[in-house]
Order: structure tokens, then C-alpha cells, then sequence
């Protein structure tokens, strides 16, 4: 199968899918990026000759930046992006319960093949959340930065972040991120289960690659039935979950927390200067 999506660069060889995302200037995870990716969850779901698919990104520094910022200042802007993700996919379910970062999420979440991430830059917000919906995830050491600010911006995680942190986490820990609000470089993460394993940055993109290559070699009744079963063990992430998280978020986005994203936009968010010490703009405020 052929794949020609904005804001990704997709080749498949061997039995993986290699997946760049590249939505400059920052990689936002916006009406833009959101859509494409649900297009190829749609398209890939269905190729037989991919039984692994590994994300990385075009952009040195930033992997997925976080959820555009106007979808908090510019109502128009969300509802432009939720009407371009559910024509990305018509025919599929999209549930009332559930916001547009959670459906994509969850979708890729969902996928038979199996699905890696390359973390050699920033994941923060929105873009942690894709990457924990990943079935793998592997971090440049000095290089790899992951985070959840959105409670110094007056809202709180809404992508499945309070989900799957917990999940991958544990409680204790998924709280510490979640409110401390801090980057956690490769190391920490790693240590914390958040990643399988971090790597250093020369050696990140070999050892991934064979891996996918390795998995990929396979007979596909064996990668399906192995990811099948181990998708059997009962999880803690759960459609009630999600539903909860999302119904909580709502009453966040206030318009208290609109002047506040309006004020992180003229201090710097959403420019590359600014996202590289995010969480130092944030706390300046």
C-alpha cells in the first residue's frame, strides 16, 4: 500500500512502516497532524505486508510538541480539527464521550500491528500521550524529554494522559507527573517504566531499527497472536477512564484558562525558543 498523508513521511520495507512526523514548525499535535494520523491507523490497520510500525520525527528537537495551543484560545480551531479527524475516518466510531486527542489515541492504541517510538527530542502533553498510546517506546539519553504541564496552564492531561500514565506508571508516580509537572529526561523515565529503555543518542536508532526489523521477520499468525494475548491481560485503561478523564476536563476550559494560554503565547509557547525551556516559561508566569 501507498501512503501520501500530510505531516507524515511514510515508507514500508521488510514488514515495518517507518513513520517520520513532520509538521513544522513545532510538530503540534493539531488539525493538521491529528487527522493524517488517523488516516493511516485507518489505511495501515488493513496492510498485510506491515506488522510493525515505528514513529520517529523529522524535527531534531521535538517529537510531538503538545496539543495546539489555539484549541483552548480559538474554539473554532478545535471544532475545525474534530470535523477534519472525523472525515479522516468516517466510517468508524467516534464516540460523544470521548474528545479528538482520546479517539486518536485510542485508535492507534488499537492497532493488530505492533507500534514503536523513537523519542530522540521533546514529548510534552498531547505528544507524550501519542507516544504512550504506543505499544513500545524507547529514549535518547541527553537528548529525550517527556512531560504533562497542562495543570500550570489551569487545565489538567485530557489525551488519555491520566490513563495511561497510571497504567504504565503506577499511581504515586503517574500523580507526581501529572501535578509536578516537570520533564522527565530518558533516564527517570525508564527507571519509572516509561519507557522500555533509554539508549544513548548514537546508538538509539540502530538498536530500534533492528528490533522492528527482528519483529518484523516474524510469521504475522505469530506477531498477531502474541500481541492478542498479551492485550488479554486485564488493563487499567478502560472506556469508563477515558470518559471520566474527558468529562473533567471540560469544565476546565474556562475562560480563565483561555487569558492564561493567551498570556503562555505572548511569553513564548508554540515558538521554537520557547518550547525547548517550556517548562521554565511556564513557571516564569
Amino acid at each position: 500500500m501507498t501512503y501520501n498523508l500530510p505531516a507524515l513521511r511514510i515508507t514500508v520495507a521488510d514488514g515495518v512502516a517507518n513513520v517520520t512526523i513532520d509538521n513544522p514548525p513545532l510538530n503540534l499535535s493539531d488539525g493538521t497532524l491529528l487527522p493524517s494520523i488517523r488516516r493511516f491507523v485507518a489505511q495501515v490497520r488493513e496492510d498485510e505486508d506491515v506488522r510493525v510500525i515505528v514513529f520517529d520525527s523529522a524535527d531534531p528537537d521535538i517529537f510531538i510538541a503538545h496539543g495546539d495551543t489555539r484549541f483552548i484560545t480559538e474554539p473554532e480551531v478545535m471544532s475545525t480539527a474534530v470535523a477534519a479527524t472525523m472525515e479522516a475516518n468516517p466510517d468508524a466510531e467516534f464516540p460523544a464521550n470521548l474528545n479528538l486527542m482520546q479517539v486518536v489515541h485510542e485508535e492507534v492504541r488499537s492497532l493488530p500491528q505492533v507500534t514503536i517510538g523513537k523519542l530522540t527530542g521533546l514529548a510534552r502533553g498531547g505528544g507524550n500521550e501519542f507516544l504512550m498510546a504506543l505499544d513500545m517506546r524507547f529514549a535518547a539519553i541527553g537528548a529525550a524529554g517527556q512531560a504533562q504541564p497542562e495543570v500550570l496552564m489551569d487545565i489538567m492531561a485530557g489525551g488519555g494522559g491520566t490513563q495511561y500514565l497510571t497504567a504504565l506508571v503506577g499511581r504515586a508516580r503517574a500523580l507526581e507527573i501529572l501535578l509536578g509537572a516537570q520533564l522527565v529526561d530518558a533516564e527517570l523515565a525508564e527507571r519509572y517504566g516509561l519507557v522500555n529503555r533509554a539508549l544513548p543518542a548514537d546508538e538509539i536508532h540502530s538498536f530500534v531499527d533492528a528490533l522492528a526489523r527482528r519483529i518484523g521477520g516474524l510469521q504475522p499468525a505469530v506477531v498477531s497472536a502474541v500481541k492478542k494475548a498479551v492485550n488479554a491481560a486485564p488493563s487499567p485503561i478502560t472506556r469508563a477512564g477515558l470518559a471520566a478523564e474527558n468529562a473533567l476536563l471540560g469544565p476546565l476550559f474556562t475562560p480563565a484558562a483561555a487569558d492564561r494560554a493567551h498570556v503562555l503565547l505572548a511569553a513564548g509557547m508554540q515558538t521554537r525558543n520557547g518550547e525547548l525551556r517550556l517548562e521554565s516559561v511556564i513557571s516564569g508566569l
